[in-house]
């Protein structure tokens, strides 16, 4: 029997679409408000109507196969005339966005950069739908069931496509009523006397953020944490240095300690796989993070912390 393409098979093509960008059942599962039973039934309707496969599995998650890699841009089209027809009942003339689009990113990010920029897209596109996962590690290789990652340091990845989101400096901060107990280090060598309120060593998975710490050639661990946050907390409260990123360090009671001597520059990257960046939720959630990062309030704020130790 020679396949055939019926209107039924429209939803098979847009939950194709789902866990090829996905890269897993049940990611596309939850993106479509379905059960994990319902996607495969649809994928495997549809490659029986195609006559193949579309998708296998492969280390990373599900990868397209290369009738998978040519039905691509039907179910693409698909959803563009889908988003059409939703855009007609709101009334406009423009494409709305809509499904969701699922980030994951490190907890200071998040807070400071992601979520200003995506309250504001999804004010303007009221159909489209985010969930953020805080996360501090390198990049996936796997397939992970999200669209974006934003990652610390330059990735390297394979089938992706990356893009430099911001760049921030590792600075050293204290309170002034730490200083006056514990003494101001003059030379970095004084770290050695002092505790550094920074990662757990044995949590953390970013080598830029290791580098970050070596370059302190001695200290004592502080309050260690998972938190960005909980760094800056520990710090306020005089539990010793904080190795800081400057765009975090806005508290006018953190003074900022040896400029001179210790700086650690990184930088977030995105991450999305090929077959997301052609999504325009995914490339409306990554512009609007990408101009959040380039805004006169966010130099502003990467400035606040710079104040240098006062007689020291």
């Amino acid at each position: 029997m020679v396949p055939k393409i019926e209107t039924a098979h429209l939803e098979g093509l847009i939950t194709f679409l789902s866990v090829a960008r996905l890269g897993r059942y049940t990611a596309a599962a939850k993106s479509l408000g379905v059960n994990h039973s319902t996607v495969s039934r649809r994928v495997a309707d549809l490659e029986k109507a195609l006559g193949g496969k579309v998708l296998a599995r492969g280390p990373h998650g599900w990868e397209l196969t290369e009738l998978g890699s040519r039905a691509m841009a039907a179910a693409e089209q698909a959803e563009r005339s889908l988003q059409e027809l939703s855009s007609l009942t709101h009334g406009g003339d423009d494409l709305r966005l809509n499904g969701i689009v699922r980030i994951a990113a490190p907890d200071a990010f998040t807070f400071f950069v992601a979520i200003p920029a995506l309250a504001d897209l999804q004010i303007r596109e009221p159909g489209l739908g985010i969930e953020v996962i805080t996360a501090t590690q390198q990049v996936r290789q796997r397939r992970s069931g999200v669209d974006i990652e934003v990652v610390i340091g330059e990735p390297t990845v394979n089938k992706a496509v990356t893009h430099k989101v911001l760049s921030y400096r590792l600075c050293l901060y204290a309170t002034k009523e730490y200083l006056e107990r514990m003494g101001t280090p003059t030379t970095i060598a004084d770290l050695a006397d002092h505790r550094i309120n920074y990662y757990i060593e044995t949590a953390l998975q970013v080598d830029e953020l290791d580098l970050g710490a070596r370059r302190i050639p001695a200290y004592r661990e502080g309050i260690s944490s998972t938190s960005v946050f909980a760094h800056v907390a520990s710090t306020l409260a005089g539990a010793g240095i904080g190795l800081l990123p400057d765009y975090v360090a806005t508290d006018p009671r953190l003074i900022r300690i040896l400029p001179d001597e210790y700086l650690h520059e990184v930088s977030y990257w995105a991450v999305i796989r090929e077959e997301n960046i052609r999504n325009a939720s995914v490339r409306a959630c990554l512009k609007a993070m990408v101009e959040e990062s380039q805004a006169e309030k966010f130099r502003l704020r990467s400035v606040a912390g710079m104040r240098p130790a006062e007689g020291g």
